[in-house]
């Protein structure tokens, strides 16, 4: 999911908004479990309006409701759904990750907690296929190949510079600096697409291509690493799948080193722990790094602008289901970095923390 669409959604306040998460199978011979048990989802989404909101105008909304059915293909699900809807709103979200529990919310705003942590699992990458004839510039999204690149700089049709004419190549220093000349030109235009996507890449050449383009790299640390295939034979599943095993370790050893970042901040005392003094802190944009545990969820109902208190049950007015998405996206707003974990390190700051800016 895009970053401008998730804010819009954080950020919309209606009376009101619902949204229902759901685990789905990929499995054709799953479907019809999937279908029953959208349909109990929706009918407890309709009875929570109706009950909850049923002196605001909400027809639009039941109408929504009833018909959203029609609007999603069974045959095609991953492994999570995410509907949210409000009288201004319809958005479908298929998953490649898993959700807590099916569960249906209905408040002033949407529970978008399962979307921060797929914006957060989500990698939008490059992988480029570099060979002697051809360029070509792919764009991923984790384990599957979305879609091309076509500007003035990609797809390289031919390679001017290794079809040499050898009548003119008079020794082996004027190949050299032909095709030096070429991974330069091709180094220069990905640090041009990775300025204006912020999407690193993965490259699919041979050891020595690599090196090659490593020697005149202006900017290395764009470069995920490199898959050694014969992309010659190879199909834009394995593509996806090797470069993403390179993608997974690189994001995993990032998770890691943002425990170990908040342990030494710890250290200096620039770590919260205390919902409400987090609040606070993200509040002002002084949140540098919010780390969560996968399973803390907690409902509020605010007070004031800056003070809420804890609550159980999640259907009385006015409530927010979960305070710490909100606060996840507040961080990522203001260019913070919000994780979600389980791991057994972070266990020693409890169920949420926070490094602060200053």
């Amino acid at each position: 999911m895009q970053k401008d669409k998730l804010e819009r959604l954080a950020s919309e306040r209606s009376n009101p908004c619902v949204t229902i998460s759901m685990n789905t199978h990929r499995n054709f011979s799953d479907n019809q479990k999937d279908i029953v048990e959208f349909q109990k989802l929706i009918k407890k989404a309709n009875d929570n309006v109706v009950k909850e909101f049923g002196h605001f105008d909400i027809k639009n909304l039941l109408n929504k409701i009833e018909n959203i059915q029609e609007q999603i293909d069974f045959n095609s699900l991953l492994d999570s759904l995410h509907i949210l809807l409000s009288n201004t709103t319809t958005e479908i979200v298929k998953s490649s990750w898993p959700t807590r529990q099916n569960v249906v919310s209905v408040a002033e705003n949407f529970v978008i907690k399962p979307l921060i942590k797929d914006f957060n699992r989500d990698e939008d990458y490059l992988i480029m296929v570099l060979s002697q004839s051809d360029v070509r510039l792919l764009h991923a999204i984790n384990d599957r190949i979305v879609g091309e690149i076509s500007d003035k700089d990609f797809p390289f049709d031919k390679n001017p510079h290794f079809l040499i004419d050898q009548d003119k190549a008079i020794d082996s220093k004027q190949i050299d600096n032909y095709i030096r000349d070429f991974f330069n030109n091709i180094d220069k235009a990905l640090v041009k697409i990775q300025n204006k996507t912020d999407m690193n890449i993965v490259v699919i050449c041979t050891e020595s291509n690599w090196s090659q383009l490593m020697r005149v790299a202006d900017k290395p640390s764009i470069y995920y690493g490199n898959v050694s295939l014969n992309f010659n034979n190879s199909n834009s599943l394995s593509l996806a799948t090797e470069s993403w095993k390179i993608v997974s370790e690189v994001k995993n050893e990032m998770r890691v080193k943002a425990i170990h970042e908040m342990k030494e901040a710890a250290g200096h005392g620039k770590v919260l722990t205390d919902l409400a003094e987090i609040f606070l802190a993200v509040q002002s944009g002084r949140g540098d790094l919010l780390i969560t545990h996968e399973d803390y969820h907690q409902a509020v109902i605010m007070d004031d602008q800056s003070s809420f208190h804890l609550v159980k049950d999640v259907t009385l007015p006015g409530v927010i289901d979960d305070i710490t998405s909100e606060m996840a996206w507040e961080v990522i707003s203001k260019k913070g970095r919000a994780i979600f974990t389980n791991s057994e390190e972070f266990k020693s700051f409890g169920k949420i923390a926070l490094k602060v800016r200053y």
